[in-house]
């Protein structure tokens, strides 16, 4: 059966609150940056998300104690996953995990008949996730499984729902049909798309 999800608290809403009103724009790989007012290397890389090391190394001739306004840098290359579509989608990591697959039918899902945890209907590109690995709600790109009824090489996927046996590194891709045990357990790689 579904279990409920457990509301964040107080104080982990109000940081993401905070989080989400600063504005984290992704960058091409030719990205340049212009020093403004107070900037720091530190404080760029946190900006954009890459790791300091990432934005020292971009900028090997570039004294980090010695920014000047209105100086420009390089922002190192995002990462990228092209997907079978041939469009390169930014992702901010991957995860190799252990997938298993799931049908609407109510026996599957604790009496709880083609619906995801929010009550959407169950569509090719839901999957069960384990908020505390993938959050829920949070794009994906999967490569790695095998099976008739989902894209060949890989598909674009919403991770809306949740269930009591996905845990950790694991995920529960939805496939049309009555019936999901020819999918067995396969290895596969999750991109989490920016």
């Amino acid at each position: 059966m579904k279990k409920q999800f457990i509301t964040k608290s107080f104080v982990t809403m109000a940081l993401g609150l905070c989080l989400a009103a600063i504005a984290t724009p992704a960058f091409a790989a030719s990205s340049t940056y212009q020093i403004k007012a107070g900037d720091t290397f530190y404080q760029i890389s946190k900006q954009y998300n890459v790791p300091l090391e990432s934005v020292q190394k971009a900028n090997p001739g570039v004294d980090p104690q010695n920014l000047q306004l209105g100086q420009t840098i390089q922002l190192p290359v995002a990462n990228h996953v092209k997907t079978t579509a041939g469009q390169a989608r930014p992702y901010s990591k991957v995860i190799k995990a252990v997938a298993t697959a799931y049908t609407g039918s109510a026996e599957e899902n604790g009496g709880w008949a083609g619906v995801d945890y929010f009550g959407n209907p169950l569509k090719v590109g839901t999957i069960a996730v384990d908020p505390d690995v993938i959050p829920l709600g949070s794009t994906v790109y999967i490569t790695g499984y095998k099976h008739g009824s989902l894209p060949g090489n890989g598909m674009i996927a919403k991770a809306t729902d949740i269930g009591g046996a996905i845990k950790d590194a694991r995920v529960d891709i939805y496939v049309p049909g009555k019936d999901a045990s020819g999918f067995g357990m396969q290895n596969v790689k999750i991109y989490v798309l920016k």
